[in-house]
């Protein structure tokens, strides 16, 4: 089953609001060139609002209502999300999706969801990211406990995503849109559009692109030029399910804990990298981060290492 578009979800609010949400989505997607995973997100946290007003209120909201709605209304909104069993990360997206909204209003229409100012979010826990660790993801991109019954192609295809992954450090969703094209005419360096259509050049180091040209030698598939790269096992584009799932596969037969997800390989690209005496700003470049803040969450991780180099270069140490 694919995932649902913004477009396919249902805001149950009167005409007036229902249009003004609408132009909401399509001023993100035009603008700011969201994802559409993360539209999908931001439209599945404002119907779920909407959906609680109109029981709240009793009818359908209109663009009045929600100038016209008190603080105590946004808590009682939060508060039915949580015994709904929503954590604090989500109702805290949740908030930016609505105060997003409520700019677009403002600006737009003129009307004013003033009291969601003054609200507060909720406190998030603190958390560090968990990276794969090194001998891991060496297993890992050596395609070690691979599926010995499988197809060739789909191994190498795995390889080398998972290559991509660790070697470049990207998202999922970059690698599984990577064109032949781009590997192609990339000369040591790849160009990446990420988060935010933000562009960045990541590394296309030998090794990785040798896990590429494995893959395209043995796929039964055409793969065009400007098409994705990655194949699914009936020649479609590569769904990222397929790669979680491959992955859960792996922490099963290489005994990694639940924190080994794609995503935790990024981790470790970056990580591995600020262990090796990396600076932060060049892995911020490399993980196409907006902000150094972002990427100081992996100093956290390796502290450890931030010591011994302190005690080993300080005169005084």
């Amino acid at each position: 089953m694919s995932p649902q578009s913004p477009d396919q979800i249902a805001f149950d609010a009167a005409p007036d609001l229902d249009a003004a949400a609408r132009g909401w989505l399509a001023a993100l997607a035009g603008t700011r060139r969201l994802a559409p995973t993360t539209l999908t997100a931001y439209a599945r946290d404002i119907a779920q609002f909407l959906d609680f007003l109109t029981g709240h209120l009793g009818e359908r909201s209109t663009l009045d209502h929600l100038a016209g709605l008190a603080v105590s209304d946004y808590r009682a909104f939060l508060a039915a999300r949580r015994n709904a069993g929503i954590n604090a990360r989500s109702l805290a997206r949740a908030l930016s999706s609505l105060r997003s909204l409520a700019r677009h209003l403002r600006k737009t229409t003129g009307h004013d969801m003033a009291a969601l100012s003054t609200l507060r979010g909720p406190k998030l826990p603190k958390s560090l990211p968990k990276p794969v660790a090194p001998t891991a993801a060496a297993d890992i991109c050596n395609g070690i406990g691979m599926d010995e019954a499988g197809e060739p192609w789909i191994e190498a295809r795995d390889i080398a995503v998972f290559s991509l992954l660790y070697g470049a450090g990207l998202r999922i969703s970059e690698a599984l849109g990577i064109t032949r094209r781009q590997v192609e005419d990339a000369d040591g360096a790849m160009r990446i559009t990420g988060k935010g259509g933000k562009t960045r050049l990541v590394p296309l180091l030998p090794v990785v692109r040798e896990a590429i040209a494995a893959y395209l030698a043995v796929c039964p598939y055409a793969v065009a030029a400007d098409e994705p790269l990655f194949r699914g096992a009936r020649g479609g584009v590569l769904n990222p399910r397929i790669v979680q799932r491959t992955m859960a596969r792996l922490r099963g037969a290489l005994g990694m804990p639940d924190s080994a997800t794609p995503h935790a390989l990024r981790h470790a690209f970056a990580t591995h990298i600020l262990s090796d005496g990396g600076d932060l700003r060049t892995i911020q470049e490399l993980l196409g981060h907006a902000s150094l803040s972002t990427t100081q969450i992996y100093t956290d991780i390796d502290e450890a290492h931030l010591m011994s180099v302190y005690r080993s270069a300080h005169p005084r140490a």
